[in-house]
Order: C-alpha cells, then sequence, then structure tokens
C-alpha cells in the first residue's frame, strides 16, 4: 500500500459582484472546504493572496463561469480579469475552472439543509466556491489513477 503523498493547499474562488466566496483543500488534494468570504472590493486580491501564504497555497482555481452553451459572457470576462490579476500578484499558479450553475446548486443544497435563502446570503459564496475546487480536485484525482483494463 502506497503512502498518501501530503501537497500544499489548493484555494477555490467563486468570483460575484458583490461576494467572493473562498475555498481551500485538505493536503491530500481530496476535499475542498469553505473557508470565508471576501467582500467584492479593491481589497479583495491582496485578501486573497494572504490567504494563499496563511494556507499555503500552491494554486488558485478561480470559477469561469461560461454560458450553458459553453461561450464567455460580460461575468466571464470579469473571472478571466481577476485571475489575471492575481497572477500577476501571486507565487503560485492560477487556474480557471468551468463553473456554470454552482452558485444555483449551492443555493439548493442550503435550501436543502433547512437553510433559508436570505439567512445563507454569508455562505453561499463559500459553498459555491467549494463546489468549484471540489470538482478540480476530482478531477484531478481521475487523471492520476491508472487505466483500469
Amino acid at each position: 500500500m502506497s503512502e498518501l503523498q501530503l501537497r500544499r493547499r489548493i484555494l477555490g474562488i467563486d468570483l460575484g459582484q458583490a461576494r467572493i466566496g473562498v475555498a481551500v483543500s485538505d493536503e491530500l488534494g481530496l476535499l475542498a472546504h469553505p473557508v470565508e468570504t471576501i467582500p467584492a472590493n479593491n481589497n479583495a486580491a491582496q485578501r486573497i493572496a494572504e490567504l494563499v501564504r496563511e494556507k499555503n497555497a500552491e494554486r488558485v482555481v478561480v470559477g469561469l463561469p461560461r454560458h450553458m452553451n459553453g461561450s464567455v459572457g460580460e461575468s466571464a470576462i470579469d473571472a478571466l480579469a481577476f485571475a489575471k490579476k492575481l497572477q500577476a500578484m501571486l507565487p503560485c499558479e492560477v487556474v480557471t475552472w468551468d463553473e456554470r450553475l454552482t452558485t444555483t446548486a449551492a443555493n439548493r443544497a442550503l435550501r436543502d439543509s433547512g437553510r433559508r435563502t436570505r439567512d445563507s446570503r454569508h455562505v453561499v459564496d463559500q459553498v459555491a466556491a467549494q463546489m468549484i475546487l471540489q470538482g478540480y480536485l476530482d478531477k484531478l484525482q481521475a487523471s492520476r489513477l491508472p487505466d483500469i483494463p
């Protein structure tokens, strides 16, 4: 049985017009956990840089909100610009990840858990970031598995 390899963590970002949700992976790169919600203002990138240092992150995954047909709209252009800004100021890799419908899924998950949508505004962005990051982590894990004949 091989040893589990510890890695540096990965941050997941759900960029919104008012708020930015942040999630972080565990050191095994298997599970994403919500961290915090940051106001989407001029200090947001700096706070993410602080979180990269605090969490010892090797990568930041920014959700890319494509349209259902795969095209890039205004929100996706904003996400790409934010990712570019982060890449210029961070010592780690910044990548984008398709995040179609994650905020809708996060709202549904919170509602299904008994939370009212109005009461969950402060955590829905974190849950969306967690979903974005978990999708990314799952894809990484799948790409590391050997093919089974």
